[in-house]
């Protein structure tokens, strides 16, 4: 007679669903607040004489710090370093990481030629080419809900760009260059966010690849991306003239540091929740960037955001409500 073995305890997949959307809201809320504040504390704790490239590889050193810390405190980094291959990495993080870089170069040639509002309008078509790359690379489908719901989002996110102004006049008035200078740039620099965004998210959650991990991967690459572009830069030779922490005080390593957490919470929410949640997150935190302006600065926030505020509830709203379902076939 055959004896059987007791069975292990089971996982209540209803509890695990439900722990893991708690987990994706609180990462969600933590990165709004974190994006939101993060534009009045660096105006308010980064002098105007410190370095662009300084506080920006200051940002990622911190980063590596941090991530190589948490992965120590969950017991994974050992684990992690021994099946570590330089293939994987490059494979997992080197293309995102060198399309994050070339975007950047392009989102800097374009904001140079183009006035502030239509830059702003032009860069929220991000949220969509995230939506379309995380289904081409991902077959992560949308809903019909969910594609009204990207829709009302970029409506919202540009109409919290009409309110930021348009004071930025183009540097050309020649059409033809401002189309290649300015409009084909910044278009080509949305494509590649969405590229690279659906990579990270493929790389998390099909690879399997450590989000911390990932994190300290990027960021390393990023750095060496931005020392080699800082050895003939301006950056570079103010460095090399004043030192590397020149117009630093102990307080800017305040913005520093939460700029460093807002990194890892976005590795965070793309492995969770996806890049097109990580969309809805950076257009509420605008909403709280305006409400904290309020607070501190008393700056009222524009009609236009009044106008944006309740679009972004209702679309964030309706793509959660309604997600994408497969129909099943009847027999």
């Amino acid at each position: 007679m055959a004896v059987t073995k007791p069975e292990g305890p089971k996982r209540d997949p209803i509890n695990s669903n439900r722990n893991t959307s708690t987990k994706v809201w609180l990462l969600s809320l933590l990165l709004t607040l974190q994006y939101g504040a993060q534009p009045l504390i660096s105006k308010r704790f980064t002098s105007r004489e410190v370095i662009v490239t300084s506080s920006v590889l200051a940002c990622e050193v911190v980063k590596v710090v941090c991530a190589l810390v948490l992965l120590a405190k969950e017991g994974t980094l050992k684990k992690l370093f021994k099946n570590w291959t330089l293939v994987g990495s490059l494979t997992a993080s080197g293309l995102p990481a060198a399309i994050y870089a070339l975007q950047n170069s392009l989102l800097q040639i374009s904001y140079k030629n183009l006035d502030s509002l239509t830059f702003s309008m032009l860069n929220q078509t991000k949220l969509f080419f995230t939506a379309l790359f995380t289904y081409i690379i991902l077959r992560q489908k949308q809903s019909i809900q969910q594609i009204g719901a990207l829709f009302l989002l970029i409506i919202a996110a540009s109409l919290l760009s009409i309110g930021e102004g348009s004071s930025k006049a183009s540097a050309f008035h020649n059409p033809d260059e401002i189309l290649f200078y300015g409009i084909i740039p910044v278009l080509v620099a949305s494509v590649l966010s969405g590229l690279a965004s659906a990579l990270c998210q493929w790389a998390s959650q099909v690879k399997k690849h450590a989000s911390y991990l990932m994190t300290v991967e990027m960021s390393i690459i990023g750095s060496l991306c931005l020392l080699a572009s800082a050895s003939k830069s301006p950056d570079g030779l103010a460095i090399r003239k004043h030192g590397f922490f020149y117009g630093w005080t102990p307080l800017t390593w305040i913005p520093v540091i939460l700029n460093a957490v807002g990194g890892i919470l976005v590795g965070l929410v793309t492995t969770y929740a996806g890049g097109v949640r990580k969309g809805f997150v950076i257009v509420s935190a605008l909403l709280v960037t305006a409400l904290l302006q309020y607070i501190f600065d008393g700056k009222a926030p524009s009609p236009y955001c009044l106008v944006a505020l309740p679009l972004v509830v209702t679309s964030t709203s309706i793509y959660q409500k309604y997600p994408y379902r497969i129909k099943k076939k009847e027999s």
